[in-house]
């Protein structure tokens, strides 16, 4: 990766670190490095999420595209793998998205596909970022200055995208919690047209709450939203979720339990297990997958690849050996036989479909995976060398230690948050509480001593 893109593109406090200087020259060394010389008259695809800041950068990025004689096909507001499957199917240069993700409010990021749908390598993120400062950038007049123009109905292929293998979706009742995000239109109109009973949640395109304790962000009002429906009903209420920029989805069951990533591949993938639809047997996906998810896919004969975390990781082990299916514990699910990114609306279109066709629940489909007790704590850092320190490197060879063969202990540095994620996993829940609560705060320890007051 290059200084600027993390492993999910740019990201910062939008006005403060992503400012609109920035992305404007962000626009003009991407469309520089990316359009076909050519054939200039391939334009760039550009969508967002909801947030306030989404139309300061548009605008920015869009002249700075703009300002090297490439046109720009503002398509508004849209899941992040619409744009994916826009540039794809238009032959576009390439596509652009401003979003954060499931970052804060105050967030934004930009990302690129290239025209195949797939994100940017690290060899092009890099190309882009030392063109930035490059003082050969065209500077084109007259007519020679691209267009930029709003293109809507080009969303059109992403619905042809989720509308593939036209699931009946007739029995189930949805509550869909859009976490005022890219979904909150979309994803409500596509479930209801494939006949499910819809309830929507926080399904409005306001970019000032979202991910605001909703969403996958944080599922208890979804929660108690499936509990209420299911209390006075037939019990059969499930609920999805997803993300800022709708390139996951998370699942309540009709328990109000959660159904994480990990129980989602599980379910399609031995739905395209059984249909000899999984090439080599094989689903990938990350180590903070859990031990269970694993044992549960063995007792079927599929085999699970690990990688490092982050959805670029998954993707790349996935076209590198020729897999189908792949995804994160978070709800970031790749099938390949629909997109070539992260879907949130895809994956709750078959995982429903798979619900409906089987006549069963969700619960059910899913109550294979005995989810081993798991601990995540957050640390907030910049890194700053932090996990070379001595004594992190002993608290957590100490945690190791007591775990022992019978426990995992995770420590990174996540790509999109300034934040040090400390995982651990073992059958004593009391253990791997103690274990993450130490490293973790010997970490804190470590970061106060480096950024004293």
């Amino acid at each position: 990766m290059s200084p600027l893109f993390g492993t999910d593109g740019v990201r910062g406090v939008a006005n403060s670190e992503l400012t609109p200087e920035l992305a404007f020259r962000i626009g003009r060394a991407a469309a520089s490095v990316l359009r076909d010389d050519q054939d200039t008259e391939r334009a760039f695809i550009v969508g967002r999420d909801t947030r306030v800041s989404g139309s300061m950068l548009e605008a920015a990025i869009v002249a700075g595209i703009t300002s090297v004689g490439s046109d720009a096909l503002l398509i508004g507001v849209v899941p992040t793998p619409a744009v994916a499957c826009v540039a794809r199917s238009t032959g576009a240069a390439a596509g652009v998205v401003i979003s954060a993700s499931h970052n804060p409010v105050a967030d934004n990021g930009i990302k690129f596909f290239a025209g195949d749908g797939f994100k940017l390598s690290d060899e092009v993120e890099r190309r882009i970022e030392a063109a930035m400062d490059s003082p050969g950038l065209p500077r084109p007049v007259g007519t020679a200055v691209g267009i930029a123009r709003g293109a809507a109905n080009l969303a059109r292929h992403y619905y042809h995208e989720l509308y593939a293998g036209q699931p009946d979706l007739h029995r189930l009742q949805v509550i869909i919690d859009a976490g005022f995000g890219a979904a909150y239109a979309i994803a409500p109109y596509v479930l209801r047209k494939l006949g499910a009973d819809v309830v929507e949640l926080n399904c409005a395109n306001d970019g000032s709450r979202i991910n605001v304790e909703c969403g996958t962000t944080d599922l208890r009002e979804l929660q108690a939203a499936v509990r209420g429906r299911n209390s006075s009903g037939d019990g059969r209420a499930v609920g999805v979720a997803f993300d800022g920029d709708a390139d996951r989805a998370l699942f309540v069951d009709e328990t109000g339990a959660v159904v994480s990533g990990d129980h989602v591949l599980f379910a399609i993938g031995c739905a395209m297990h059984a249909r000899g639809e999984l090439t080599g047997d094989t689903i990938v996906a990350t180590v903070m997958s859990n031990i269970g998810f694993e044992r549960a896919l063995r007792n079927h004969g599929i085999a699970l690849i690990r990688t490092a975390v982050g959805d670029r990781f998954v993707l790349e082990r996935m076209r590198a050996d020729g897999y189908t299916l792949g995804g994160e514990q978070s709800g970031h699910l790749i099938d390949l036989r629909y997109n070539t990114t992260g879907d949130g609306p895809r994956t709750a279109v078959t995982l429903l479909g798979i619900v409906a066709a089987a006549q069963t629940r969700l619960c059910e489909l899913v109550a294979e995976v005995q989810v081993a007790p798991q601990v995540l704590v957050n640390v907030r850092s910049n890194g700053d060398g932090v996990l070379g320190a001595q004594s992190v490197r002993d608290a957590i060879a100490a945690g190791e230690a007591d775990l022992g063969a019978s426990g995992r202990l995770l420590i990174r540095q996540s790509g999109t948050e300034p934040l040090i994620r400390v995982m651990a996993e073992g059958e004593d829940r009391a253990l791997i509480e103690r274990v993450a609560g130490r490293v973790a705060s010997r970490i804190e320890q470590e970061v106060k001593r480096l950024n004293p007051p």
